[in-house]
């Protein structure tokens, strides 16, 4: 029922989005159609989307169900014929009642036009004496570049409306201010320019850090931040003005942003502040809740709750306390307390569990394939639990089994585990797990499974880092995920030979799990690296996986991991997670809203402005590097992207057609051969020339833009359809 209901509602959001996207449309036609009738052109068709129509109306004809041009050419072939009563019927109705105007709904719902007398005729030599006075050619330049311009100058007009009435309703939205700077990022390495005079010693970006000016312009959300480093140039850093709580006076940044491995854009690694209350709307399946809240250490935690206390402190203010408050654990329980409006309490203890590294595993420059290891020991997939439909477990699977085999790979992990399964989707696969039996041994249970088209078993995957020592084998070769970092062996690759083995001892320390490991690791080198060396070797004790001996013992090798400054210095650095992270709790937000009608006009003239410059910059931007093709969307991810603004509410659908409006209009000015600014542009040559471009030159401009529109729609599709599938 909750994936129909989920269904039901991608595809009304999905709805309002074609609907406003064809308004959107509609509005730009209607520009080159009231400036052609102001022209006095004869118009043919004024059509939104392309292909087959529809459904259609003519004045004198009415509504049809398709096109009624051909009932149109039969009343002209009419009255052109012989003389005679159908003749002169004809010509009747041709000359009043029945209107050249074909107004269409077409198949295919993106775009629209506007089709005029001798628009399209590619034949500019017969604007002579010939040529019917209410064609497109016969009309002096200057007008037809007003018919031209019209539907541009629309766009503009409409965003410009739509930002006044957003901003005068008002937009819930983010402020310029910093909620975590990640690790290892430009934001958290960054000093400020004055921080010496201002006595302040903290490197990089802090949570709460307020952000008054970014290049020199007052932000007015935080998504001003994020798109200014997105749209900086080659070399070229982010200069943030920033108040901090205790400084007295705003602190300098100058950034230089580096590329996002996962979104391909220059970014500074910020994000926005979280607040410590959990949503409403988690409220609206309480089944669900429940379930995930008991899977998480929150049972009896319910959603509007918010975070009182930690570890007795209650002067708190965002996630990043709570995450703080993980840092600082060592490893030891966190004691969180949460209340409602009403007084209601609940406490609850929240044990944080190790972080692991994160590295690249796909040697594909284009490709990032994150696992999470410790110096290269991969936990094993297992069975974490079963979606609601339940079909895993119905296939076989149970809660905690370990799979010993899936497909062709043998004690996958994680990110092995999930392709491996995508790869056999529409098919069965062969599955091997490991279950405890009634003697509390591992047994071995191997059965088919059906995998849905989509790539799914039927069951919620986990790891085995948090039960047991068993790891997969070592990426032969890891990169870490940050712009032109080396490609490392990690320590492990030679140690751990064989899928599938369970690790017992770390330099003479038992573990049981991945926590134990890194504690036997770190506690192992710890001498190392205070003292800097080079490299440090620790002695691991494992279990292959062979059969057990004719005694009933198990086979116990032994290996030497050999682990290099780089990793030795990853490995101390690694902190604490807790179970729950920032998506649980709602953003910190304000409403964007003018003071007044006055106002309202001034925010929608300076965000219209702001967003055809932010437009054109992409486009200088694509041409220097720092924006890559395949950051661009398309039909099919702008409807993707829109369902997902739409679930924000309508204000903020309202407020995504605006900028919609305005990237149409500017895309449709750029001087591209069948754009409209490469028709103003051919326009002005014939003024300025006094005659227009020679036929051969319009048909091969025409043919090579056409090739090119095609050969982007193309590529931006593409691009849509991968991100949209995981491709």
């Amino acid at each position: 029922m909750d994936a129909l209901l989920n269904l039901l509602t991608t595809l009304y959001n999905l709805l309002l989005v074609v609907i406003g996207f064809g308004l959107v449309v509609f509005i730009h036609e209607m520009g080159h159609f009231l400036t052609a009738r102001w022209a006095k052109i004869r118009v043919f068709a004024f059509a939104l989307g392309f292909g087959p129509a529809v459904v259609s109306y003519r004045r004198g004809i009415g509504w049809r169900r398709g096109s009624s041009e051909g009932e149109y050419l039969d009343l002209i072939k009419e009255a052109e014929g012989f003389r005679g009563e159908a003749r002169e019927n004809a010509r009747a109705q041709l000359s009043g009642r029945v209107s050249p105007t074909e107004y269409r709904l077409n198949a295919l719902p993106f775009g629209g036009y506007v089709k005029m007398l001798g628009q399209h005729d590619l034949h500019p030599e017969s604007a002579g004496a010939g040529t019917p006075p209410d064609s497109y050619l016969a009309k002096p330049i200057w007008k037809r570049m007003i018919v031209i311009s019209g539907g541009v100058v629309m766009n503009i007009i409409l965003a410009l409306a739509i930002f006044m009435f957003v901003f005068f309703v008002g937009l819930e939205t983010e402020p310029a201010k910093i909620g975590l700077a990640r690790a290892d990022t430009p934001a958290a390495r960054a000093i400020a320019t004055n921080a010496e005079t201002l006595g302040v010693t903290q490197t990089g970006l802090q949570p709460g850090d307020v952000v008054l000016k970014v290049n020199d312009r007052e932000p007015d959300d935080f998504n001003d931040i994020i798109m200014a480093a997105a749209m900086s140039g080659p070399g070229e850093s982010l200069n943030l003005l920033v108040q901090r709580p205790g400084v007295n006076e705003p602190l300098r940044f100058s950034i230089l942003p580096e590329r996002d491995t996962f979104t391909n854009l220059l970014d500074i690694g910020v994000t926005p502040v979280m607040t410590l209350t959990i949503p409403e709307q988690y409220g609206a399946r309480p089944d669900d809740w429940r379930a995930a809240a008991a899977t998480l250490g929150l049972t009896g935690v319910e959603p509007g709750m918010r975070v009182v206390s930690i570890n007795g402190e209650t002067d708190l203010s965002s996630f990043a306390d709570l995450r703080l408050a993980a840092e600082r654990s060592g490893g030891a329980p966190v004691e969180v307390t949460f209340a409602d409006d009403d007084g209601t309490t609940q406490a609850v203890s929240l044990t944080p569990t190790p972080r692991l590294m994160r590295d690249d595993a796909d040697p594909a420059p284009d490709l990032v394939r994150p696992v999470d290891h410790l110096l290269g020991l991969v936990p094993v997939m297992t069975v974490a639990g079963f979606d609601n439909a339940r079909r895993g477990y119905e296939q076989g699977l149970r809660e905690g089994d370990i799979f010993a085999r899936l497909g062709e790979v043998e004690f996958p992990s994680l990110d092995a585990g999930i392709r491996e399964v995508q790869k056999h989707s529409g098919r069965s696969i062969e599955v091997v797990v490991l279950r405890a039996g009634e003697s509390g041994r591992a047994e071995e249970v191997a059965f088919a499974a059906a995998v849905t088209p989509a790539g799914l078993i039927g069951f919620t995957p986990g790891t085995t880092a948090d039960t047991s020592g068993l790891v997969t084998l070592a990426p032969r070769s890891l990169h870490p995920i940050k712009p032109d970092a080396s490609p490392y062996t990690p320590a492990a690759l030679e140690a751990i030979t064989r899928p599938g083995s369970r690790i017992l001892s770390v330099g003479g320390t038992p573990v049981s799990d991945l926590a134990d490991i890194r504690a036997a690791l770190t506690a192992a080198t710890a001498e190392a690296d205070a003292n800097g060396a080079d490299s440090a070797s620790v002695t691991v004790e494992f279990e292959p996986p062979l059969p057990t001996q004719p005694d009933g013992s198990r086979l116990v090798e032994t290996a030497t991991m050999t682990i290099d400054a780089g990793q030795l210095e990853r490995l101390h650095a690694l902190g604490w997670d807790l179970p729950i992270g920032s998506w649980l709790f709602a953003p910190e937000s304000f409403t964007l809203r003018a003071t007044g009608p006055i106002d309202a006009i001034r925010m929608g003239i300076n965000r219209t402005e702001r967003m055809m410059a932010m437009t054109y910059l992409t486009i200088a931007r694509l041409v220097q590097g720092t924006v890559k093709v395949d950051n661009l969307k398309g039909p099919v991810g702008i409807a993707h992207l829109g369902t997902q603004v739409a679930s924000r509410g309508y204000i903020w659908l309202i407020f995504f057609m605006g900028l919609i409006s305005v990237n149409l209009a500017v895309i449709n000015f750029l001087p591209l051969p069948i754009a409209d600014g490469g028709q103003f542009l051919m326009l002005l040559y014939e003024g300025l020339r006094g005659r227009p471009l020679p036929i051969p030159v319009q048909n091969a401009i025409t043919a090579a833009g056409l090739l090119l529109l095609v050969s982007v729609f193309l590529l931006v599709t593409y691009n849509d359809v991968s991100r949209l599938f995981g491709g």
